[in-house]
């Protein structure tokens, strides 16, 4: 049995054992997992972070490093931050089905929770690690019937599982956490680190703090006028 096969069938079986559903086969199918994005799309540098949820590092990076960059490039407009996540064992599947389970809107907002609960929710036997995602999803707002419909969509296993070989081979991750910076592969670094390739790829896309200061009265006005006229 491969990866694939072994993290659908024992999410599929410890998810619908633990609902009281029967688990049942899929035939594969890839389907369309739609990205996990912060910031401005039309942002001139793109980051994409490769993580697992039972990473520790992870967890860490997204304490410390994340926090900065999203403050000082992300909501500053300067970065556009996709989140893809990385299956090396069962528990991140699982996190990751309940972290997509808010949807877009949610997401990010229950993925900082799984991180910072790690310790926490990684311990004990497959059932409780199953119930104590289920309480941070429900934490989050989150109800029984769409955490119940999340929980048991063994289809949606298979397509994340798919999704994830694909970026996996394409942009060849190996471990967590790895970023694509434009294009470019890196492993962990800290902030400063970070920071400094960011501004240098800010300025080869031409990116200044002055030309984003007179873009904004621009769009304000360009408003403005729309206003006027309806």
């Amino acid at each position: 049995m491969n990866r694939r096969q072994y993290l659908t069938a024992t999410t599929a079986m410890a998810f619908a054992s633990i609902i009281g559903v029967p688990a049942f086969a899929q035939d594969e199918t890839e389907s369309l997992i739609p990205d996990m994005v912060l910031g401005d799309p039309d942002a001139p540098v793109e980051v994409i972070e490769y993580a697992s949820f039972t990473c520790p590092h992870c967890a860490n990076f997204e304490a410390n490093q994340f926090k900065e960059i999203k403050a000082n490039y992300i909501d500053t407009g300067k970065v556009r931050f996709v989140f893809r996540e990385v299956y090396f064992d069962r528990y991140g599947l699982w996190a990751s089905m309940i972290a997509r389970c808010g949807g877009q809107m949610r997401f990010f907002g229950i993925t900082e929770m799984v991180f910072a609960k790690q310790r926490e929710w990684t311990q004990g036997e497959p059932a409780q690690i199953a119930a104590n995602l289920r309480s941070i999803g429900k934490a989050a707002g989150l109800d029984d019937a769409s955490l119940d419909a999340c929980m048991q969509d063994a289809e949606m296993a298979q397509n994340l599982i798919s999704w994830y070989e694909t970026n996996a081979e394409r942009d060849n991750i190996e471990g967590t956490p790895s970023f694509m910076i434009q294009g470019q592969k890196y492993s962990n670094m800290a902030y400063d680190d970070f920071a400094k390739i960011l501004d240098e790829e800010l300025e080869k896309a031409g990116w200044t703090e002055e030309a984003a200061t007179e873009e904004a009265p621009a769009e304000a006005d360009a408003e403005g006028e729309e206003t006027k006229t309806e």
